[in-house]
């Protein structure tokens, strides 16, 4: 057997943290949420790993500098914990968290134009990538709050509303990716 592989998952099935070691159909809500959050945090790394080579927009809040980069390295780590908590170990996202997403939200609306239509995705490769991510972190979100609703976890409060405001901060993220590199936004016209 390798240890990158163990073939149990060959028919279909697989367990999670919290399942009493019985196999589930990999075709329910609960895998398709952690595989969704997979994907949004690969998407990530790679976000990441271009706003690097992009010469990384960075953003002040008080006398501290963050760079887009280390932003997404951080949403990845908090990824991971969203992903134990709803695979079902003693994992959960602290109102800290959340509030440090809030307070870069901020930051960003204070250095960009205020949102006066919707834009169309674009701009630079980081603001276009961010926009993916943004899509995959909606998406997450929503896989995240059906296992949830259907009570196959209760995922907390906090966890929530982390996913929640995550798409908002990727989106202003995309925006200041723009904004930095001079690139002004595109509004769809709608004919």
């Amino acid at each position: 057997m390798s240890g990158l592989y163990t073939g149990k998952g060959d028919g279909g099935t697989t367990k999670t943290f919290g399942c009493d070691q019985q196999r589930i159909s990999k075709a329910t809500e609960l895998p398709e949420a952690l595989g969704t959050l997979d994907e949004l945090n690969s998407f990530l790394g790679l976000a990441k790993i271009r706003a690097k080579k992009a010469q990384d927009s960075s953003l002040s809040i008080g006398k501290k500098h963050y760079a887009i980069s280390a932003i997404l390295r951080d949403v990845q780590e908090t990824l991971f914990i969203v992903q134990a908590e709803v695979a079902g170990a003693p994992k959960k996202v602290g109102k800290l968290k959340v509030t440090y997403v809030e307070k870069l939200i901020a930051a960003v609306e204070e250095e960009i134009p205020p949102v006066v239509s919707f834009s169309i995705a674009g701009g630079t490769e980081v603001s276009a990538l961010l926009d993916v991510a943004r899509t995959l972190a909606r998406r997450a979100e929503r896989r995240v709050i059906a296992v949830h609703e259907l009570e196959l976890r209760n995922v907390s409060p906090h966890t929530r509303a982390y996913l929640n405001r995550l798409s908002s901060l990727l989106f202003a993220l995309a925006r200041l990716a723009n904004h930095k590199s001079g690139v002004v936004e595109e509004n769809p016209t709608y004919r």
